[in-house]
């Protein structure tokens, strides 16, 4: 039967919190999976048999038979160079949701969905903050309108917060990196931490400048929502600490990070970074028209740690993919669930407002 939920990576910081929030609504039913069994075995004790350790290694090995004809849903929190353990897990018809940020494995996994058609079950990706919640709050903001030109996505960071080794090194490998992004319909190549806007963010944060950074939600909304300009800017919570970023990129620190000693230093700097706060900020600023008059409309959602809120996001999707039915197929957050629905499951740990 399959009635199983594995978490891979599930006792790290976000798969601890899907584990956990999974295993209290299915307990016996959801398995924290990753390279090393202790680590495993050591977290899910905590969890009175809600979970279950399971000792998997992506790159090497696959989920046994067994496991494979038994699971319903994976949630995959690592971040992986190819498609292999995805596409093993279509072959048996499990449901796949993945939180990972990296614009070059989803275009991979595009690839997928050109080649491998119909699907017997479904995958979910952008699921998490920025991407995810990100979509969710576009999705939603151009819902209030009748045309949408554009949409203008502002995300601030607490540099306090706990981040993950995976996503402060996906950062570092992205201060120096181009990207293309749409404008009006036409490709264009940005650079990172360049073309700074300022704008207002809600909560009292007052107007920050923030830069291009290439999350992959402004790849992705062009095609899924048909807006015709989506862009993407970063900041966070320390001024100082965003200008300094800034002026490094102008000077071409960066670019030295192409050195491996440097570039191992740079993230040893940022790991231990310990001043800033938890917070994050999500702004979405959309053009477009309404009753045919031009209209600006902008929203924002803002809470506490980044890691928390990315687990909630996927333990929503992943607890919808186990209990109902939807389309089969590979799609992105926006295209099988409705702003309303998630934000009313995260209310508790999130404020939605308009500006």
């Amino acid at each position: 039967m399959k009635d199983k939920i594995i978490v891979i990576g599930g006792y790290g910081q976000v798969g601890q919190i899907i584990s956990k929030d999974l295993g209290e609504l299915f307990p016996g039913k959801v398995f924290a999976a990753g390279r090393s069994y202790r680590k495993a075995k050591e977290f899910c004790d905590l969890s009175k048999g809600n979970v279950q350790p399971l000792q998997v290694n992506v790159n090497e090995n696959f989920l046994s038979d067994h496991m494979l004809k038994e699971t319903l849903v994976v949630v995959m929190c690592l971040d992986q160079q190819n498609t292999q353990f995805m596409e093993r897990c279509f072959q048996h018809h499990i449901h796949y949701v993945d939180i990972t940020a990296s614009y070059e494995f989803l275009t991979k996994v595009r690839n997928i969905k050109l080649e491998r058609s119909p699907l017997q079950s479904s995958a979910v990706l952008s699921v998490g903050l920025a991407p995810g919640l990100t979509n969710m709050l576009v999705k939603h903001t151009i819902e209030q309108m009748d045309e949408v030109n554009s949409a203008d996505i502002y995300i601030m960071m607490g540099v306090g917060d706990q981040h993950g080794k995976a996503g402060i090194k996906w950062m570092i490998n992205n201060l120096d990196s181009e990207f293309p992004v749409i404008e009006n319909g036409v490709e264009k190549q940005v650079r990172s931490f360049e073309n700074g806007l300022k704008t207002e963010f809600p909560n009292h944060l007052g107007h920050r400048k923030a830069f291009r950074f290439n999350f992959t939600d402004q790849h992705v909304l062009p095609h899924t929502l048909g807006i015709g300009s989506v862009s993407t800017r970063l900041c966070f919570d320390s001024i100082v600490l965003t200008n300094l970023i800034a002026l490094f990129k102008k000077v071409g620190v960066f670019r030295l990070l192409k050195i491996r000693f440097l570039h191992q230093i740079t993230l040893a700097l940022f790991e231990k970074l310990s001043f800033g706060g938890d917070i994050w900020v999500i702004k979405v600023k959309a053009e477009g028209y309404i009753n045919s008059k031009k209209a600006i409309i902008e929203t924002s959602l803002h809470g506490h740690k980044e890691s928390f809120i990315t687990g909630k996001v996927a333990g929503f999707v992943a607890k919808e993919l186990y209990m109902n039915k939807y389309p089969q197929g590979i799609f992105h957050i926006e295209e099988l669930f409705q702003p309303k629905e998630l934000f009313k499951s995260l209310r508790s740990y999130m404020k939605l407002e308009s500006i």
